[in-house]
């Protein structure tokens, strides 16, 4: 017998077998049970979600001899046996992809006046629906609105927005929903189980997670990994091999160059992985997810939220995926992604793959290139860096030019530090968690539960407590300190309880001062 795939070997056969559609499965197979049916169906989702299967089930369904308790078909009739093996023209499947014009459907509408010779139904399964050109959706509306009682449309879709109103209104919708990765790495154990073959988890959860969302495209995927295996266990690190792919640690220490504005060892990495006969396309779109996953952690976990549930990711690379976060501000990640999301589509047609994708690397480095915000800011932290690594070594006179003394390694004075702008008081409150990080110990907790925001020049910073605001004013020289080491600049701040978040001087100005006594006239 000839080998089949095993997205088509293990396609499910009842209701029941079908994973991730469950709410969809129940409705429709209760349908069936209670002789309930619909005229017209519309299935819509991403790929490999189970439409047409589902579609294939409800088919069988309807014409069972033997519907069971959940609606689904026995599968040993006569009838269910001779639709599976197509001797029974009671299912008519029509792939609307290359079957699209007037002409295709015109044939549907002539054929569905004669009844089926044997069965309840008819039935009209039109996969990729959405390719229909207008004359032939025109063509299909009358019919799909009154169909004989004997016909059934099965459409299925994965861009509903195509498909014109007039058809979707005259069809009962259901939305197909991606797949999760737990279900996927379930489906797939089943399966390997079935084939007696073993597999590490952590390969089926990479898989699962390059699927997307779809259960066609692990198993296809699946496929291939136990096609170059040889029956042998399924490992991660074969999986990576024979899918071309990354792992994850590989981005890591990629962003942590990055970090370090190492422009010589991220080009050896990307060399290095490129060499060890990985796919560019591949590693391009997952650094972008990788970097998705630390912008969500930089804007959503900045208040110390765990988000490692939303990420899909192990407790260990996710602890990684923190550290490598707290390199990076949301814009600058944001600048990031857009750049190598430009550079998806340059390469997908490009016979220069590896030097585009160099070139958004230099990108990446040199923010002087764009004149965003984002790149704006990153340049200024660059200066930062290197004002405060003069800072810290001193900057050393040529011999003979120091007045002061005939010292020439005498390090420079330190002039004094501008003051803050409102915009360097925003950069405070937008990087808070680096300053609590840096902070004193005994400061560290009641400033992770402060709140700081901007008046003016200054930064208001307001306290859980009054004990906590008391705690903090009597430290106020070591938090001035912290704060001029991060920003480099005189950081003006007043520190409130509660109660008093906003100044009443502020909020309640002098009355005196917006009163003109010289225009008061006295009337007598």
């Amino acid at each position: 017998m000839a080998y089949q795939s095993l997205y088509r070997k293990y396609r499910p056969q009842r209701f029941s077998d079908v994973v991730g559609q469950e709410p969809i499965t129940k409705a429709i197979g209760s349908q069936v049970t209670n002789d309930r049916l619909a005229h017209a169906y519309l299935f819509t989702g991403t790929r490999g979600t189970g439409k047409t299967t589902v579609a294939k089930i409800l088919a069988r369904a309807v014409n069972c001899s033997n519907v069971l308790e959940d609606g689904s078909p026995c599968g040993e009739c006569d009838i269910c046996r001779g639709i599976s093996d197509g001797t029974l023209m009671n299912v008519i499947e029509i792939d609307a992809a290359s079957n699209n014009g007037v002409d295709d459907v015109r044939t549907i509408i002539e054929e569905i006046s004669y009844r089926p010779q044997s069965g309840k139904k008819k039935v009209y399964i039109i996969d990729e629906v959405h390719n229909l050109s207008l004359s032939a959706f025109n063509a299909l509306l009358k019919t799909i609105e009154e169909p004989p009682d004997y016909a059934l449309f099965i459409l299925a879709t994965t861009e509903l927005g195509k498909v014109p109103i007039t058809i979707r209104s005259r069809c009962q919708r259901y939305d197909f929903h991606r797949m999760t990765v737990d279900t996927i790495v379930h489906r797939m154990k089943k399966i390997l189980s079935a084939e007696g073959i073993e597999a590490d988890d952590k390969a089926l959860g990479f898989i699962a997670v390059q699927a997307d969302g779809s259960m066609r495209d692990a198993l296809s995927l699946l496929d291939r990994c136990l096609a170059f295996n040889s029956g042998e266990e399924l490992t991660y690190e074969r999986t990576l091999d024979i899918l071309g792919a990354v792992d994850v640690s590989v981005f890591s220490s990629f962003m942590k160059i990055i970090s370090e504005g190492d422009l010589k060892g991220a080009i050896k990495l990307l060399d290095d992985v490129l060499m060890r006969g990985r796919e560019i396309q591949i590693f391009v779109v997952d650094l972008i997810s990788y970097m998705r996953n630390l912008l969500l952690i930089s804007a959503g976990g900045r208040n110390g939220a765990d988000i490692s549930d939303v990420l899909g990711v192990s407790p260990d690379t996710y602890e990684d995926m923190k550290a490598v976060a707290a390199k990076f501000d949301v814009e600058t990640l944001t600048r990031y992604i857009g750049i190598f999301s430009e550079l998806t589509s340059e390469i997908r047609y490009s016979t220069q793959k590896r030097v585009l994708t160099e070139i958004a690397i230099v990108r990446l480095m040199q923010p002087k290139m764009q004149e965003d915000v984002a790149s704006t800011r990153q340049r200024l932290a660059i200066i930062e860096r290197k004002l405060d690594r003069i800072e810290r070594e001193g900057i050393k006179t040529p011999a003979g030019s120091d007045k002061d003394s005939g010292h020439p390694d005498k390090p420079a004075k330190k002039a004094p530090l501008p003051e803050a702008l409102p915009e360097d008081v925003k950069l405070v409150c937008d990087n808070w968690g680096r300053i609590v990080k840096n902070s004193q110990d005994m400061n560290k907790g009641i400033l992770a539960e402060a709140q700081p925001s901007v008046r003016g020049n200054d930064l208001v910073i307001v306290c859980r407590d009054d004990v906590s605001a008391g705690s903090l004013k009597r430290s106020s020289d070591d938090l001035e300190a912290v704060l001029a080491r991060e920003t480099k600049k005189q950081i003006r701040f007043e520190i409130y309880g509660p109660e008093k978040g906003e100044d009443p001087e502020a909020t309640f100005p002098d009355l005196r001062s917006m009163i003109n006594f010289d225009e008061i006239k006295i009337v007598d």
